[in-house]
């Protein structure tokens, strides 16, 4: 709830100082408070119904008499009334009863889905009924009344919104900007979401810096780390970072944009906003089954910390269920079926989801996605995100925590050698005023003044080399920080090829498999037709055997199997030529596993101790193969030696 409460607090903030019309860091009773509308409105503050009819659009309450017309009326937000504190009561006696409501509080309240109370503003500033207000004295109503009441279950959008409402037109720029007002607003919420929780907001160049990385690898751009660097070389060293406003001109003005459209622009901002502020981890269209009429429908799916949700289409208007996530879920991978590919099976306590991706990267990534937030629930932690976000935060704290250190300890030194000097100094007088004295003291503190000056000269250069060897401490310090952060990317980058490389790897492996099973089927059948061939050959041989008689009576069926040898051959040799291609399609398989073989080969060293190295499938030997009647291959060396002599033997014998 304390992080949620931080949350609020900065778009509350920006609300409030967008009342600040003067910049005195205080707000007018009349901005907070308004008088109730006429007993003859139109409509009613905030969905009430007046006596002239029914029209309940929150916010519109307009007087229908004479008087009130051309009235100057408040707008703040979602909140109109007919006639504010600061303009006096309605001429009409009794039209306009001043009630004090709080049309900023009230919002608050609404959005946040916490019951208003106005009684409760009237008694908190009772004693104080004149006046500007300060955020801190606004504060303690806010807490006691408000956020300690907030639950997590209302719409953070539509909260944030009606605080950009307030702030916006004071404070965005009028200049032309390459981004909607949409996407400022977008901007505005990730800008609160990213700041530091010390006020007035702003955002550190850490965090611009991993802002711009986000949407420049979301419009698939290149990051251009030169130039942001040349950035912060200009950037203002009297600002620690960059306000709301100003983060929402830079990213507007096209600066690290250079050379995309509006529309790229937009769809980087909104894909960071929904994996920022809306947790979205994952997102896109597959087909899923259903648990009744068993039908595949497709769905457009969004993964976040604790939920899957699918809708019919990307746009979230019409929303068809919820796939709830716990520690006890789990994703499996499902052999494909019903003419279904690329399946995985999502199962819950009590329910089992069948989905189907479009193709077997996303469905990998997909099930990667949903086992990481798994593990995540299991652990209790917060989504990637945001636990990056707390140790960027933490290692700033700890670097700012020893800078501040070092800054302490010189100013204890400075201190000292201050001391030092005075102490000098005063030695100093008092030997000038010895020497007025007498010639022959003069002397003798004259000589004690040189030793002193001497002793305190050789104190001085000593803390002197103590501060210049804290200051390389410092430089040290903002050295290894650099050289730490330059390898934290170094890590990345490498993690990234070694995916893509693994990849490749992967994919030819598969293309090999395909090739080899289309060689052995080939292969197989090419065994059966040798076979059968030298069955025919064998049953020829033994009708040669039984009787010459017979010779001619069976010298038309000879003819007959050997055109049917002869048919037999055609088909072997067309075997063989589909088995060359067969190879020739195997040996390019083998050249670009070889090539994915050496684009991973300096990353199977750094993962050997790990995973072990991957074995390659070699093809069989290329020894020249034997040539008989039945076909290449058809027997081996020492088959081929035992028939011969089978041969010579029948021959004998005839």
């Amino acid at each position: 709830m304390g992080g949620l409460k931080d949350q609020l607090l900065k778009a509350i903030w920006h609300a409030f100082t967008a009342l600040d019309l003067d910049h005195s860091g205080k707000v007018s009773k009349s901005q907070l408070k308004v008088g109730a509308p006429c007993p003859g409105a139109r409509s009613t503050l905030l969905g009430g119904s007046g006596p002239a009819g029914g029209d309940r659009r929150a916010g519109r309450a307009e007087c229908g008499r004479a008087a009130c017309v051309g009235r100057r009326r408040q707008r703040l937000g979602f909140g109109v009334c007919c006639l504010p504190l600061a303009f006096g009561p309605c001429p009409r006696a009794g039209a306009c009863v001043p009630s004090g409501l709080p049309v900023l509080s009230h919002n608050l309240c609404t959005v946040l889905k916490v019951p208003h109370d106005p009684v409760a503003l009237e008694e908190h500033f009772r004693d104080d009924d004149e006046g500007p207000v300060s955020n801190q004295g606004y504060m303690p109503y806010l807490n006691k009344f408000i956020l300690e009441k907030v639950q997590d279950n209302f719409d953070k959008i539509e909260f944030n919104r009606m605080c950009w409402t307030l702030c916006v037109k004071k404070n965005l720029t009028k200049s032309p900007l390459l981004i909607t007002e949409e996407d400022a607003f977008k901007v505005w919420v990730i800008f609160n979401f990213l700041s530091e929780d010390k006020y007035p907001l702003i955002i550190v160049p850490e965090e611009i810096e991993y802002l711009l990385k986000k949407l420049t690898e979301a419009m698939g751009g290149g990051w251009q780390q030169e130039q942001f660097e040349h950035y912060k070389v200009n950037f203002d060293d009297s600002k620690d970072g960059l306000s709301a406003w100003e983060l929402i001109e830079l990213i507007g003005n096209g600066q690290f944009s250079k050379g995309m459209d509006r529309q790229t622009v937009s769809m980087a901002i909104n894909e960071v906003f929904n994996e920022l502020i809306l947790d979205v981890l994952k997102q896109g269209y597959m087909m899923k089954k259903g648990h009744k009429r068993k039908n595949w429908t497709e769905r457009w799916f969004v993964l976040k910390p604790n939920i899957i949700s699918y809708y019919v289409g990307e746009d979230l208007k019409d929303k068809k269920g919820d796939i709830f996530l716990d520690e006890n879920c789990c994703v499996e991978s499902l052999p494909d079926k019903d003419g279904k590919k690329c399946l995985f099976l999502v199962k819950c306590f009590d329910k089992t989801f069948e989905i189907s991706a479009s193709d077997k990267k996303k469905k990998q990534e997909w099930i990667q996605a949903i086992h990481s937030t798994i593990h995540l629930l299991k652990l209790g932690s917060p989504p990637p995100h945001k636990e990056a976000r707390q140790r960027r935060k933490e290692l700033r704290k700890k670097l700012l925590a020893e800078q501040e250190e070092l800054e302490r300890q010189m100013k204890e030194l400075q201190a000292a050698n201050e001391n030092k000097q005075q102490e000098l100094e005063a030695v100093r007088k008092k030997l000038e005023e010895a020497a007025s004295r007498a010639a022959e003291e003069e002397k003798k503190r004259l000589q004690t003044q040189v030793e002193l000056q001497a002793r305190f000269n050789t104190e001085l250069e000593r803390e002197k080399l103590i501060r210049q060897q804290m200051e390389e401490q410092v430089a040290q310090k903002s050295s290894e920080l650099e050289q730490y952060l330059q390898r934290v990317r170094e890590l990345e980058d490498m993690y990234l090829k070694l995916q893509e490389a693994l990849e490749d790897e992967r994919q030819a492996r598969q293309d090999e498999e395909t090739v080899r099973k289309l060689q052995a089927r080939l292969l197989e059948e090419e065994s059966s037709k040798r076979a059968e061939l030298e069955k025919w050959h064998l049953e020829q041989q033994q009708a040669i055997q039984t009787t010459e008689a017979e010779k001619q009576a069976l010298e038309d069926q000879r003819a007959m199997k050997e055109q049917a040898l002869q048919e037999a051959m055609e088909q072997l040799r067309r075997l063989e030529l589909e088995r060359k291609q067969a190879l020739e399609q195997y040996e390019g398989v083998k050249k670009k596993l070889e090539m994915a073989t050496n684009k991973t080969k300096s990353w199977k060293d750094k993962v050997a101790q790990h995973e072990g190295l991957i074995r390659l499938i070699e093809p069989g030997s290329k020894k020249p193969h034997l040539i008989t009647n039945w076909g290449p291959a058809a027997f081996t060396q020492a088959e081929l030696e035992e028939r011969e002599k089978s041969w010579k033997g029948k021959k004998t014998t005839e």
